[in-house]
């Protein structure tokens, strides 16, 4: 059989940086690896020996599309054995193991062990002798003993052992830098399915940025579950995020930073000087969840509502017209219709170009659970509509407000644009923008094609209004300058 694998990815940028790794170490030992989501249209395909699903738990929709790519890749990939790891595979492992006797359940917490896998399905290729019946038999007994059921040596897993300066599904590259929560937010079981709060050491965090940067990468998203607890010790010193990226500023050259996410109470004077630095993205996506203080006190969100103003009248007075996005959950029990007021007022006050908007999804094992009283689901839809519907005009808003304007951007891919209908037969790349527009790249006649993970300039056209209301993965039309 050929050495080939699939691997799905849900859920979060964490998520996506340990999934190319896991690809990494497959790659280099040979395999085919297609991270491609699968669709019910795509073909069956025999050769494929081994898929991985890295799973999310977020919200319960998070879930079921878990199980239902789960049983799409049992159908389309019938010699396959599937690893479901990730939070869900942490939280319910019994659940996902009852899909299929194909399934094998590596719970997220030991995610690191995929480091491992690829020899060992090697190895049973070699022995198997192109069996389908006995490969799937000895890749899950292997799997089953010396990945899942392997001794523990340390006190715990490497959280950071899944890194890589290869990336093979993105063009713009990612370092994890923080892992775990020691918050308790009485929605979130990401606590209770990634564990403690554990920080890279700065050290380490310099040697992964110097490989990527030797890797031509011109832009890194520094990446975490819970930015605000960063902390480690360099040179005799505690160092937190602040710390951090003002070590990374000083001792690296050519390479630009993004943050994934921030929280308000972090965003203080100290950081948003060292966000005025220009190798520093303009664009920041904040962790809100609420605009009333007694939703946030509920949820046990360690800020209050003045806190997230505060953080984005800093964030606009560093940075020139950032783009600046948030999460909110709509319908958590007991918010009240004065409570939804506040979060549209100061979604509206802080001037967020975009808002990520989620119903609530009650989480096993959380206070949230069982708080009541519930909000009617028609309520929640109804919330959940007016944020989006504030987010389509406001990132139109935005995006208008930079027409003309010119922006560094990292090119993704190249392809003919027919598909958009903009411009039959026109050469485009598709770019994401330094303040995190995602960019259909015209070229005119005689320009150079830019080839993907390449930095280029590009001037804002236009908002694409019907890609942006139907939330597709395009919002703008620019030019290559």
């Amino acid at each position: 059989m050929n050495k080939k694998i699939h691997i799905e990815t849900l859920g979060c940028r964490l998520n996506q940086i340990e999934s190319e790794s896991v690809a990494a170490f497959f790659s280099d030992d040979g395999f085919t690896v297609a991270m491609k989501s699968i669709t019910s249209k795509d073909k069956e395909d025999s050769d494929c020996v081994l898929c991985v699903v890295n799973t999310c738990t977020v919200t319960a929709k998070a879930e079921q599309k878990a199980r239902r790519i789960i049983r799409l890749l049992l159908k389309k990939y019938p010699s396959s054995i599937v690893v479901v790891t990730g939070c869900y595979a942490q939280v319910n492992k019994e659940e996902i193991s009852a899909i299929d006797e194909r399934v094998v359940v590596l719970p997220g917490r030991v995610k690191s062990r995929l480091a491992d896998v690829p020899s060992i399905v090697s190895s049973v290729l070699i022995e198997s002798e192109n069996n389908v019946e006995l490969i799937q038999k000895k890749i899950k007994e292997h799997l089953e003993s010396k990945v899942l059921f392997k001794p523990v040596t340390d006190t715990s897993e490497n959280p950071f052992k899944l890194s890589t300066d290869t990336f093979l599904h993105h063009s713009r590259s990612s370092i994890k830098i923080q892992d775990g929560c020691n918050c308790r937010c009485s929605y979130c079981e990401i606590c209770i399915a990634r564990g403690k709060s554990v920080s890279l050491e700065v050290s380490e965090v310099l040697k992964q940025v110097e490989k990527l940067i030797a890797a031509g990468q011109k832009e890194i998203v520094i990446t975490t579950v819970n930015i605000a607890q960063y902390k480690s010790e360099y040179e005799g010193k505690i160092v937190d995020i602040a710390g951090l990226l003002e070590i990374l500023l000083n001792k690296t050259k050519g390479v630009s930073f993004r943050f994934s996410s921030l929280y308000p109470q972090i965003v203080d004077e100290r950081l948003c000087e060292l966000i005025k630095d220009e190798r520093v993205r303009p664009h920041f996506h904040l962790s809100v969840q609420s605009g009333s203080d007694e939703v946030l006190l509920k949820m046990n969100r360690p800020y209050k509502a003045q806190a997230v103003i505060d953080a984005c009248n800093r964030l606009k007075a560093a940075k020139k017209n950032p783009y600046l996005a948030c999460d909110i959950i709509a319908g958590f029990p007991g918010e009240r219709d004065e409570d939804f007021k506040a979060t549209m007022n100061l979604i509206k006050e802080c001037g967020f170009t975009w808002v990520h908007a989620f119903p609530f999804s009650p989480r096993p094992n959380t206070v949230a659970f069982t708080m009541k009283p519930k909000v009617p689901e028609f309520v929640t839809g109804k919330r959940v509509d007016e944020l989006l519907e504030y987010s389509f005009e406001s990132k139109i808003n935005y995006i208008n407000s930079l027409k003309g304007t010119v922006h560094k951007a990292i090119v993704e891919t190249s392809h003919n644009l027919n598909a958009l209908k903009i411009r039959d037969g026109k050469k485009v790349v598709h770019a994401v923008s330094d303040n995190f527009l995602h960019c259909v790249v015209l070229i005119d006649d005689g320009k150079e094609i830019p080839f993907a993970g390449s930095e280029v300039d590009v001037e804002i056209v236009s908002p694409l209004i019907d890609e942006i209301k139907r939330n597709g993965e395009q919002e703008v039309l620019a030019r290559l300058t």
